[in-house]
């Protein structure tokens, strides 16, 4: 009998639609599955570019040696997110050559991959969510609500050109406020045990 793969799982979307949850969530229920929240160097400046391109090597080639381990691995973002806020000009280099290997690497590694893409489908639920305790300050929230409605649409774009050119990537995007919680959970679930039909 031909030997499962092991899965790869990544969250991605912005601040606010619940990627902590349903990223806790799957740590929980899917056996010998390994959780990890990356953000990146807090660097925006072109020197900062050098630390990113380290650091994604490095978790690259640390997601290469776990091939065929019997392991799974769930990311809370990746690079995905850092070429996001390059393309919104949130930092001053450009990102996308180092993204567009690092998505030819990830769709070529012995896993069965999952990009899942989560969002609101409707934006004024960002001030509810982002003003949670824990979440973004008063002070700041307007900025934060409006800066997630933009990287939002972002994801979404990148989202779309991970369905038109990578087949070996099963993409999924997931609006989070047109279900409760626990149906939210289950439906990600399902889509991690291949339960739906992949639609994009």
């Amino acid at each position: 009998m031909e030997k499962k793969k092991s899965k790869l799982i990544i969250i991605e979307g912005p601040q606010g639609v619940g990627k902590t949850t349903i990223t806790d969530h799957l740590r929980n229920i899917i056996p010998y599955t390994n959780l990890l929240r990356l953000s990146g160097p807090n660097d925006s400046s072109k020197e900062g570019l050098k630390k990113v391109v380290k650091y994604y090597d490095g978790i690259l080639k640390f997601i290469e040696s776990m091939e065929n381990t019997g392991m799974n691995l769930l990311f809370d973002r990746t690079f995905f997110t850092e070429e996001v806020y390059c393309r919104l000009n949130m930092k001053d280099y450009s990102f996308t050559k180092y993204y567009n290997k690092y998505l030819k690497q990830l769709s070529k590694l012995d896993f069965n991959i999952y990009y899942i893409n989560l969002y609101l489908s409707n934006v004024d639920n960002f001030k509810e969510r982002l003003n949670r305790e824990g979440k973004a300050k008063v002070s700041y929230a307007e900025f934060s609500i409006k800066s997630s409605i933009k990287q939002q649409d972002m994801y979404s774009h990148i989202f779309q050109e991970v369905c038109s050119y990578w087949d070996s990537i099963v993409a999924y995007n997931v609006s989070t406020d047109e279900r409760d919680i626990k149906e939210n959970l289950k439906y990600i679930e399902n889509i991690i045990n291949r339960e739906l039909i992949h639609i994009g």
